[in-house]
C-alpha cells in the first residue's frame, strides 16, 4: 500500500477496492487484465502498487482508450468512471469480436440508466459482473482528499460560467462517495456568506444526495445519521493562507519548487538528474512535511538515524557476523538503499528551500506576516499597512511576489479605494493584467471598499500568542479556528447553519462514537471515534491540509479529514484567478524576473 501513515484514506480506499473489485474476481483462478481510464489510474496509483495488484491475480494494467491486442483466453476487469466516452470504449472492446473472455465492470459512481442500457444492449452476454463501488475521489494523503478537478475553479467562480450547476452536482456526488467509503452519514453545515451562496448550494446538494444514497442501500433499514459533521467552506473565508509564503516544509516545497504530481527533480552528486516522489511511501517526508524549515534542517540527520535504528546487522557474541546474520543483512539491503535515497532527496530539497529563503523569502515574510496578522512580531498593531507594503514594492522582487504582497495589503483592509488600487496596479506594472487582483471579487473577496464595508464585522480569531515560536510564521489559517470550534461544539449557528444535524454533535468532551471500525489492536487498525470532514470549495493549500493533522493530534477521539476540488499552490491560484476574466482560448502567464 502506498501509505506510510498508520491509518488513513489511502488504506481505507485500497481495502474497499479489495473487498469489492478484487473479492468479486478472486473466485476465478484465471489471471486477469485490469483496464483503467485516466481517473481510475490515478486513483489506483494513489493507494496501491503493481505488486499489490499482482498478488491479487492481476498481471497486466491497460488504458481503456489505447489500442490493445486481444487476449481472448483472459478475463478483464474494467474499473472506470460512468461516462459516455468510457462506455463507448468498453463496447468497442467487444464489438464486433470480443477481445477478452469475459468482463467484470466496476464503475466509480452511479451509472446513468441510458449508459447502462447501452452496455446491456451491446455486451450483455460478455458481462459477468456490473457494479458501482462509490469511490470517485482521490485519497491524496492519510487525511486529505481531492476531487481531482482543478477546472472546477473556473466553472464555479467565472462570471461567464455555463456549467456551474453541473460542476456543483459533480462535486456533491464525489463528496457523497467519500462519506460512503468512510461509512459516514454526517450532519451537514455550511458557512453563511452574504456575497456568494455556492457553499449553501453545495451543502443542499450533498445533503439531498446523501439521503438518496442511503435510501437506495440494499438494507431494508434506512441508515441513521452517524456522529460526524461535514462542513462546506468557501475559499473566500480565508484568501490569505494560500497567498502567504508559508515556511513549513511541504508548503515551501509546493510554493518554491516547480513540481508536477508531487515529483521533485534534483541533481545527484555525479551531476545526473534524479526524480523523487514526495508521498507517504517516504518515511522522512511524512515526518518532516509539517515541520518549520528551521526544524527540518536540524532534524534530517537525526531522523535518518531513527529510521535506521534497530535495523543494523545482528552479530554473534564474539563480534563476528554469522551466516544467518549475513543472510538477514542481504535481505535488508533494499531498505538501506531506500533510506539512503530518502536522505539524499531531503538534504537536497532542504538546501534548495533554504537557498530561496535566504535570497528573498525571509525579507518578504516579515512584511507578509505583519499584513496578515495585523500586528508586528512584538504584538504592536499595524496602524499604517501601506508603510509595511512599501518596502516590498520598492525592492527588486519578482512580479508574482509583489502581487501577493499587494493582495495581503488589500485583504488586511477588507478592500481599498479605487484611487489607491489604481496606484498599486501601476506600481506593480500590471496595468494590462489587472485580473490578478480585481478578479478576486468573483470569489466574494472585497477588493474595492464601499461605505457599507466599514460596518462589516471583522472575522474573530483565536488568540495563539502563547503558541508562536517564529516571528516569520505567526499566521494561522482560519480553517484551523473553524476545525477547533467544530470539535468543541462552538460554531455559531447564525454563521454556520445546519443543512442537517447529526444525532451526536462533536463536542469538547471527546466522546468516542459507539461505532467501531475494523476492530483490532495493531497500529495499522483504522481509527474509531467521531469524524469532522471539511470541504473547501475552490482549492486547499498545504498549510490548511496541515491543520487537519494538528487538530486530530490535539483531539485524539476526533479525526479531521480535509478535502477540496484540488491542491493549491500560490502561483497556480493566481493564474486561476486571472483566468476567471479570460475567454476559454485566451492564455496569459506572469512574467518572472527572479532576483
Amino acid at each position: 500500500m502506498a501509505t506510510g501513515a498508520e491509518y488513513g484514506l489511502k488504506k481505507i480506499v485500497w481495502q474497499r477496492i479489495k473487498d469489492t473489485i478484487i473479492a468479486d474476481c478472486r473466485k476465478s483462478e484465471v489471471w486477469k487484465i485490469l483496464i483503467l481510464d485516466q481517473f481510475t489510474t490515478r486513483l489506483l496509483s494513489s493507494c496501491c502498487k503493481m505488486s499489490d495488484l499482482m498478488s491479487e491475480g492481476i498481471t497486466i494494467v491497460e488504458d481503456i482508450y489505447k489500442n490493445r491486442e486481444p487476449v481472448p483466453e483472459m478475463k478483464a476487469i474494467y474499473f472506470m468512471t460512468p461516462t459516455a466516452k468510457c462506455v463507448e470504449a468498453f463496447i468497442n472492446d467487444f464489438k464486433p469480436k470480443p477481445k477478452y473472455r469475459a468482463a467484470y465492470v466496476f464503475f466509480t459512481d452511479y451509472c446513468p440508466d441510458e449508459l447502462f442500457d447501452k452496455m446491456k444492449k451491446n455486451c450483455a452476454k460478455h458481462i459477468k459482473v456490473c457494479k458501482e463501488i462509490n469511490i470517485s475521489f482521490l485519497p491524496h494523503e492519510a487525511q486529505v482528499f481531492t476531487c481531482d478537478n482543478p477546472e472546477a475553479f473556473k466553472s464555479i467562480y467565472s462570471p461567464n460560467s455555463q456549467d456551474r450547476g453541473q460542476t456543483l452536482e459533480m462535486i456533491a456526488d464525489q463528496i457523497v462517495t467519500l462519506c460512503a467509503t468512510l461509512d459516514e452519514y454526517p450532519g451537514v453545515r455550511y458557512k453563511r456568506d452574504s456575497a456568494l451562496e455556492y457553499g449553501k448550494q453545495l451543502a443542499e446538494l450533498v445533503d439531498n444526495k446523501l439521503a438518496r444514497h442511503y435510501e437506495l442501500e440494499d438494507n431494508s433499514k434506512i441508515k441513521a445519521k452517524t456522529a460526524a459533521q461535514l462542513l462546506i467552506v468557501d475559499r473566500a473565508l480565508d484568501p490569505v493562507s494560500p497567498i502567504l509564503h508559508e515556511l513549513t516544509y511541504q508548503a515551501m516545497a509546493y510554493d518554491l519548487i516547480p513540481m508536477k504530481d508531487n515529483t521533485y527533480e534534483y541533481k545527484a552528486k555525479d551531476g545526473s538528474k534524479k526524480e523523487a516522489l514526495l508521498n507517504e511511501e517516504d518515511e522522512l517526508w511524512v515526518k518532516l512535511r509539517h515541520m518549520h524549515i528551521a526544524e527540518v534542517t536540524g532534524r534530517i540527520p537525526k531522523l535518518v538515524k531513527d529510521i535506521s535504528a534497530g535495523r543494523n546487522e545482528k552479530q554473534s557474541a564474539d563480534g563476528k557476523i554469522t551466516i544467518g546474520a549475513l543472510s538477514q543483512l542481504m535481505k535488508k539491503m533494499p531498505a538501506f538503499r531506500k533510506q539512503f535515497t530518502q536522505k539524499t532527496v531531503h538534504v537536497s530539497l532542504a538546501e534548495d528551500l533554504m537557498d530561496h529563503y535566504k535570497k528573498y523569502v525571509e525579507k518578504l515574510c516579515k512584511a507578509e506576516q505583519d499584513l496578515a496578522v495585523g500586528a508586528d512580531a512584538e504584538g504592536q498593531k499595524v496602524k499604517d499597512p501601506m508603510r509595511t507594503l512599501l518596502p516590498v514594492l520598492l525592492n527588486q522582487y519578482d512580479t508574482t511576489d509583489k502581487i501577493r504582497a499587494v493582495l495581503l495589503y488589500i485583504f488586511s483592509l477588507n478592500g481599498t479605494t479605487e484611487e489607491n488600487l489604481t496606484k498599486l496596479i501601476q506600481n506593480v506594472k500590471i496595468e494590462h493584467e489587472t485580473g490578478y487582483i480585481l478578479n478576486w471579487k468573483h470569489l466574494g473577496v472585497p477588493i474595492v471598499s464601499t461605505p457599507s464595508m466599514f460596518s462589516s464585522r471583522k472575522l474573530s480569531r483565536r488568540d495563539r500568542s502563547d503558541q508562536e515560536t517564529y516571528n516569520v510564521s505567526r499566521w494561522t489559517p482560519v480553517i484551523k479556528d473553524v476545525m477547533e470550534d467544530a470539535v468543541e461544539n462552538k460554531l455559531e449557528v447564525k454563521d454556520w447553519p445546519f443543512q442537517s444535524e447529526c444525532p451526536s454533535a462533536l463536542n469538547g468532551s471527546r466522546a468516542v462514537s459507539a461505532r467501531q471500525k475494523h476492530k483490532g489492536s495493531s497500529p495499522d487498525d483504522l481509527r474509531s471515534g467521531s469524524r469532522l470532514i471539511v470541504f473547501l470549495l475552490g482549492g486547499v493549500s498545504p498549510s490548511e491540509m496541515r491543520c487537519a493533522y494538528e487538530v486530530t493530534h490535539a483531539n485524539k477521539s476526533c479525526e479531521v479529514i480535509i478535502g477540496s476540488t484540488h491542491i493549491l499552490t500560490p502561483r497556480d491560484l493566481l493564474q486561476d484567478i486571472f483566468n476567471l476574466g479570460k475567454q476559454p482560448m485566451e492564455k496569459f502567464t506572469i512574467e518572472e524576473d527572479k532576483p
